[in-house]
């Protein structure tokens, strides 16, 4: 069965690999055994149904989600954490790994949309709103939050937010719970949601975030990794990514 987990502590992350050891293929067999995947928050929606399609067509695996800022995993697969594919919301943070990544490729693009509460209560039109109410963004180190910080500067806009998280995820549950009234979020998670709406705002088109996909060099379950890795970059894993908004790379 598989699990998705967000945020979860490193230490939980390297206690479990002793009760769930992934097994590598044997030569000229199928992927079998735990592959355990780090993926950016805003992939959760797509690589959930990507996880769940891989299982259907390989039987003997299961597939262990872990999602939260780039940053926050890159850290952790940098001081040991037991993942066997690092999938990163930009091409830096992927960098950051060094040669611990076999060989990134990137399969996606993403640009900034602003969500705002159902109904819109501060009256936001565009970016130089976000500097008179309440905005919530991603904080500057994670992907979403360079980006971001981009797009503003970009734009000419100076924004003091009331509070910086560490992935997506957490902007737009800031947004929906009405603890603030704007957050720069990608837009493939506001895309079909009835709790926010979206404002795409001007100069998004030129701030694309790339995400990089890689194999990890200290997989536990190399075989398993390489095909999880070649299924996201397949036309089959394409298309669920292209279904959940994500652009081609």
């Amino acid at each position: 069965m598989r699990l998705a987990r967000l945020a979860l502590p490193l230490a939980a992350v390297l206690s479990m690999t002793a009760c769930a050891s992934a097994v590598p293929p044997a030569a000229g067999s199928g992927p079998t055994g735990v592959v355990q995947v780090y993926a950016a928050a805003s992939l959760q929606r797509a690589f959930d149904e990507i996880a769940a399609a891989f299982e259907a067509a390989h039987p003997g695996v299961d597939v262990v989600s872990v999602y939260d800022g780039s940053s926050t995993l890159a850290t952790q697969i940098d001081q040991g954490a037991p993942a066997d594919v690092f999938a990163s919301a930009d091409e830096d943070t992927m960098h950051r790994i060094g040669d611990l990544a076999v060989d990134a490729r990137i399969f996606a693009a993403n640009t900034l949309v602003i969500a705002v509460p159902a109904g819109n209560p501060g009256g936001v039109t565009g970016l130089t709103d976000l500097a008179r109410v309440t905005t919530v963004l991603c904080a500057a180190a994670v992907p979403c939050g360079s980006a971001s910080a981009t797009l503003l500067a970009q734009a000419d806009v100076s924004v003091t937010p009331v509070s910086e998280e560490q992935n997506v995820t957490a902007v737009l549950a800031k947004v929906e719970a009405g603890d603030a009234q704007a957050g720069l979020v990608y837009a493939t998670d506001a895309a079909g949601r009835g709790d926010v709406e979206v404002i795409v705002p001007e100069g998004a088109e030129g701030v694309v975030n790339r995400y990089p996909i890689s194999a990890l060099r200290d997989a536990a379950n190399p075989g398993g990794a390489e095909a999880f890795t070649a299924f996201v970059l397949s036309p089959q894993g394409q298309g669920i990514l292209a279904d959940a908004g994500f652009r081609a790379p």
